[in-house]
């Protein structure tokens, strides 16, 4: 897919890109091959990733008991696609009101065994109610599970990339968000890469990602399609993970020339 399509679902607010599992995978073990206790008692905030359909929850669900979490919190936001449909984490809940589901954002959380299994993962995950509002990540409510939140993860629409990253800092949390590359050149990004107080993350070096798609996303450009599972996917150009959690690759050493070496490579003529 060509980056004018990435524009294009900007300007048009279709930007509501699903992580694929293996993404997420392949980043978060670079933290924890470099930091092995790097979420171990943390709470980790998951804002708009619906546990039905975001393979953030998924992800920390299954990895919780591995990682040594202390609590996960995910939120859905009400005008997000994933949230149109009811989920049984919702339906199955003591709190499920049919009258709010359309209109306010979701609260998710898991903290401990809740069914005797032994076992604490994505089954353990509870619907802990509605929120007030829509759910949008710059309301007051969940501008305070910010606040209690230690770590933040997950990909943000790329047309609010600018205020997420924004509200992120302005919390001082430790963060893993992806965004376009592009990103690197805007005037509220570029200060913090040059002062060192977030990077580029180990994973997607080329920077094209399949991204699982609503239902109703048009898929009219190449590299767009439907995965075995029936589910819609787009191939995105230009994305990178961004990030203020260490990882190896920022500490290995680079290989540089000598003086000497280059003098002897190279061709001098007398004009």
């Amino acid at each position: 897919m060509a980056n004018t399509n990435l524009s294009q679902a900007k300007k048009a607010k279709k930007d509501e890109f699903y992580t694929q599992y293996s993404d997420i995978e392949a980043e978060m073990n670079a933290y924890v091959e470099y930091a092995p206790d790097v979420f171990r008692n943390k709470t980790i905030l998951l804002p708009c990733d619906d546990p039905e359909w975001s393979e953030f929850t998924r992800y920390f669900a299954t990895n919780f008991t591995r990682f040594g979490l202390k609590k996960l919190i995910s939120t859905s936001y009400a005008k997000g696609a994933g949230n149109l449909q009811l989920t049984l984490f919702e339906t199955e809940s003591p709190l499920y009101d049919p009258a709010k589901h359309e209109t306010r954002g979701k609260l998710f959380t898991l903290t401990h065994d809740t069914n005797g299994s032994g076992n604490i993962d994505t089954d353990d995950i509870e619907f802990s109610g509605y929120l007030d509002g829509d759910g949008d990540f710059r309301s007051a409510e969940v501008c305070k599970l910010r606040d209690e939140a230690d770590i933040i993860i997950t990909n943000p629409p790329f047309s609010l990339f600018r205020e997420f990253l924004a509200w992120i800092i302005a919390g001082g949390k430790h963060f893993s968000i992806i965004g376009n590359q592009n990103a690197i050149t805007y005037k509220e990004v570029f200060p913090l890469l040059k002062d060192n107080v977030m990077w580029l993350g180990y994973s997607i070096h080329s920077g094209d990602r399949k991204f699982n798609v609503p239902e109703d996303y048009p898929l009219e450009a190449a590299g767009c399609g439907v995965d075995p599972d029936g589910r819609k996917y787009i191939r995105v150009k230009g994305v990178r993970w961004f990030t203020n959690i260490d990882h190896g690759k920022r500490h290995e050493p680079l290989i540089l020339d000598t003086m000497a070496h280059n003098l002897k490579g190279s061709v001098t003529t007398n004009g």
